[in-house]
């Protein structure tokens, strides 16, 4: 088949930072490979920012938000619904950039930029919805009203799993705000970044509005923390490294969004439809082969349903295609990593040694590289890694349970507390479950929960902030109160 290169639209093949309205080289000159990770293949070499570039951007994006903030709402609203437009109609070409560096098939990679997209579109209509209120006063001679204000410059950091919709997830309601942002997006997937500035300059997002500065995260990051002109800060990723932005932050008491670690535990109770229960599973666990911070990383399976359920899921798991995401027919893309692969594998080697049995899977496919079968692991307890830590790989360990309580006791033993699912058919218990999981988001007799229009954001260690629906606005504005005397 086509080498990546031949697929990918030259227009949207970027590979110099954007900033302050222009494309440019790294002020050391100095450039990093995107690796295909089906693949070997460097798909580009991208320029590697230095601090003094990040400085740059950060110039350029806080004289860009005087005026970016004083355009009228309606304005801004029409520039981010043809920046919507654009990606929409390039949803093929962003599709075959985002697979070349990513490695998910071609239909989950044409679903995240039209998922991603949908955030545009739904926040240029909020720009237009910034409501205050009128309080009623204490005094005849006062009155009393809220506005909300755009906070200034923002900053993304954003993951390599999904690096289109975690971008427009961040960069759309800031700049309908009134904001504007500088992004760093992932150093093994850069190339969707710099692919939508271009179609945000096209679409008359004005200069410094919307940066993209490549390279590395710990020195790039540390400029964004430190520096007091950066007011918010959106970051998806490791809790670790959460903890490290709020510490660098603590300095300036900077405003932090962030969606971390997830350990997400699906519970499937006696009374589900199993095949609803399959397809749940399917949904949540395989999706981007297990790299989601939002995929079932513990699958809990009550006594009277277990067997029955295994077996359909072991069906289920025995239909997915892995292989090269441009490949018909694909739909499971390989790991990112060889890391990734070593991951997966000490969690297996590690349920082995403990008593749990891989009755499916369990390593590289002929392929090799970094195509893992879809492992399916029976008899796992929560004392194993698998339980402790986040996989992301696609590995689906089976748990067994007797009881409610049992079930819920499991789910919430973590630090972390992002998303959660069950599926019942008793309306009782799905109100307790939902009510007792100890995490930001739930899905009931559902794998799949995403969607602009929703708060999504997690508990615990999971993080703090929500991005979509109305509320993600508000993490992109101040709320101020005026008090105005002497108008009786």
């Amino acid at each position: 088949m086509s080498t990546p290169a031949t697929l990918i639209a030259d227009d949207l093949l970027r590979t110099q930072l954007h900033i302050a309205g222009g494309w440019r080289d790294g002020s050391a000159g100095e450039s990093s490979p995107v690796i295909d990770p089906a693949t070997g293949e460097t798909v580009a070499e991208v320029a590697v920012a230095t601090p003094d570039d990040m400085v740059a951007a950060i110039d350029a994006a806080q004289e860009a938000f005087a005026g970016w903030s004083r355009t009228p709402a309606p304005q801004r609203s029409r520039i981010l619904r043809r920046w919507y437009e654009l990606i929409v109609e390039r949803a093929d070409d962003l599709a075959q950039l985002l697979t070349a560096e990513q490695g998910k098939p071609l239909a989950e990679a044409r679903g995240e930029i039209l998922y991603g997209a949908g955030f545009i579109e739904w926040f240029a209509e909020e720009a237009k919805r910034l409501y205050g209120e009128v309080i009623p006063t204490n005094n005849p001679d006062r009155r009393m009203m809220t506005i909300r204000s755009a906070v200034g410059v923002t900053a993304a950091i954003t993951p390599w799993n999904f690096p289109c919709a975690m971008i427009l997830r961040k960069a759309a309601p800031a700049l309908a705000a009134g904001c504007s942002m500088i992004i760093k997006p992932a150093e093994e997937t850069p190339l969707s970044a710099l692919a939508l500035a271009a179609l945000a300059q096209e679409a008359g997002i004005p200069a410094g509005v919307l940066s993209v500065v490549t390279g590395s995260g710990p020195r790039l990051g540390e400029v964004l923390t430190r520096d007091e002109r950066v007011r918010t800060i959106s970051f998806t990723g490791s809790t670790e490294v959460g903890r490290i932005l709020m510490a660098q932050s603590a300095g300036t008491l900077k405003r932090l969004a962030l969606e971390l670690g997830g350990n997400a535990p699906l519970i499937v109770f006696d009374d589900a439809d199993l095949d609803n229960a399959v397809k749940g599973a399917m949904d949540s666990k395989f999706r981007n082969a297990g790299q989601t911070c939002v995929c079932a990383n513990r699958i809990f399976v009550q006594d009277g349903i277990h067997d029955a359920f295994v077996e359909a899921l072991g069906r289920e798991m025995a239909k997915l295609r892995v292989g090269d995401g441009r490949e018909p027919g694909t739909t499971q893309g390989p790991l990112i990593s060889p890391a990734a692969v070593d991951k997966v594998r000490r969690h297996i080697d590690d349920a082995r040694d403990k008593g749990a049995r891989v009755v499916q899977g369990g390593d590289l496919t002929e392929r090799g590289r970094t195509f893992f079968t879809p492992t399916l692991i029976v008899d796992a307890s929560p004392d194993m890694l698998l339980a402790r830590e986040e996989t992301f790989g696609p590995l689906a360990p089976v748990i067994r349970f007797s009881t409610e309580e049992e079930a819920i006791r499991m789910a919430n033993d973590t630090e972390f507390g992002l998303a959660g699912y069950f599926f019942s058919r008793d309306i009782g218990r799905i109100t307790r479950v939902s009510e007792a999981l100890e995490v930001g988001v739930v899905g009931v007799n559902t794998g799949l929960i995403s969607y602009e229009g929703a708060p999504f954001g997690g508990v615990k260690q999971s993080g703090i902030g929500r991005e979509g629906s109305r509320h993600g606005i508000e993490e992109y504005t101040d709320l101020k109160y005026i008090c105005i005397e002497g108008v009786a």
